[in-house]
């Protein structure tokens, strides 16, 4: 499925989504360097506000330490706005055990060291401020609300230039197959307006609706 989804985009993936009246586009969330595309499964991750003194382990970390396959994507929610949730070491550790990257409902640091070591992060915007003392993680593998859309460990991402989106995993196989047919059905209508069809013609809302037929 993952190969699958590689040769689409969040554009065709969100059409697919909408026709099937499913939740996963977000808003917001975009990369945070000229980063590639990502796609993979969800690896979540809770964040929260450090609310008393005790000491705890480092944000993330577990997780990473943790993680034994190579289709991984961090999903991190639960930032605050002007604190970071990422930074280089969390990079280079992600990026030596194979995850594909990060998407974070919130902010990160360090870009430059992600980027030096093409590590693809995805999130609200960029800041210096640090965590610590500010932010702790709450859990990981359990669901979480990322840019209003419930994330469960194993469901699908797929981020690029546009943005991020989740599937269900339960319903990827009918997501895929509908987008599939999106992208066929929309590149055909991109070379009827290169070839000089009347683009009032071409996208008409009938149009649009054929998409849905098998």
């Amino acid at each position: 499925m993952l190969d699958r989804l590689i040769r689409l985009d969040t554009n065709t993936v969100s059409d697919a989504l909408d026709f099937l009246n499913l939740p996963g586009a977000t808003f917001g969330i975009r990369p945070l360097w000229n980063c590639p595309k990502i796609v993979g499964r969800a690896s979540t991750i809770q964040l929260g506000p450090k609310q008393n003194k005790a000491p705890t382990v480092h944000l993330i970390s577990p997780v990473i330490a943790s993680i034994t396959t190579h289709d991984r994507i961090l999903v991190i929610a639960g930032g605050i706005e002007g604190i970071s949730c990422w930074g280089d070491i969390l990079a280079n550790a992600s990026r030596i055990k194979g995850i594909r990257g990060s998407v974070i409902d919130g902010m990160s640091r360090d870009i430059e060291g992600s980027e030096s070591i093409d590590y693809p992060v995805y999130g609200r915007g960029i800041t210096m401020i640090s965590a610590r003392n500010r932010l702790i993680q709450l859990a990981s593998g359990t669901p979480v609300q990322f840019a209003g859309v419930t994330v469960h460990e194993d469901d699908f991402v797929i981020a690029d230039r546009c943005g991020t989106v989740f599937v269900p995993a339960a319903r990827m196989d009918e997501v895929l197959t509908l987008a599939e047919r999106i992208a066929v059905r929309q590149q055909g209508m991109v070379q009827a307006v290169r070839a000089g069809q009347s683009v009032e013609e071409v996208m008409h809302d009938k149009k649009f609706e054929a998409i849905k037929q098998a």
